[in-house]
């Protein structure tokens, strides 16, 4: 193996591999599904839980279980909701939700990391609650959020486009595609 880590070519996704090189490298959720099908490790948990248990499978030991799908669905909020509207347990950040919120928000209303925990934290508030939870953390959304590891594509072009204001999109996707053919720095992983 060369020390120039830029020259290095970026394997095949194989049962072939050892953990260790399947983290050295960057792989798509779909390429790793690919994968765990081929080796029969389920599939579930996200990209980060499948990789640890497809490196776990590739060295031979027993990967670990992928986390049950015990969320209670429970009662799901149908139209017509208003400010006095209960969220229930298990309510889930549905259409009926966005489109009261953006009548009661306006169009600038969606999702964010805030929204989607009160709604599935708040069981028991009320749909009013939430537009006040809504306008009481616009200042904090508005910072610079972190960037969870599985978005590795979203924090590369988050930071190439900070470092290059006037870069094109075009020039973003071919800086990472290039970024994600080399090999992961050690503490990337």
């Amino acid at each position: 193996m060369s020390s120039n880590m830029g020259a290095e070519t970026r394997p095949e996704l194989s049962a072939a591999l050892r953990g260790d090189e399947l983290a050295r490298w960057y792989w798509t959720l779909a390429e790793l599904t690919v994968l765990a099908r081929e080796l029969g490790v389920s599939r579930g948990g996200g990209k980060v839980a499948l990789t640890e248990r497809l490196r776990a499978a590739l060295d031979g030991g027993a990967p670990a279980a992928a986390p049950s799908r015990t969320r209670n669905a429970g009662h799901q909020l149908a139209a017509p909701v208003n400010g006095s509207t209960v969220i229930p347990e298990g309510q889930r950040c549905s259409q009926v939700l966005r489109e009261y919120f953006r009548r009661e928000i306006g169009p600038s209303f969606h999702f964010d990391a805030y929204m989607r925990a009160f709604v599935a934290e708040g069981a028991g508030r009320t749909l009013a609650d939430a537009i006040a939870h809504w306008h009481d953390t616009r200042q904090t959304a508005a910072q610079l959020q972190k960037i969870g590891a599985q978005f590795e594509l979203n924090r590369f072009l988050r930071d190439w486009h900070a470092e290059r204001p006037a870069g094109s999109r075009t020039e973003a996707l071919a800086a990472w595609r290039a970024h994600r053919n080399r090999p992961r720095s050690p503490a990337a992983r």
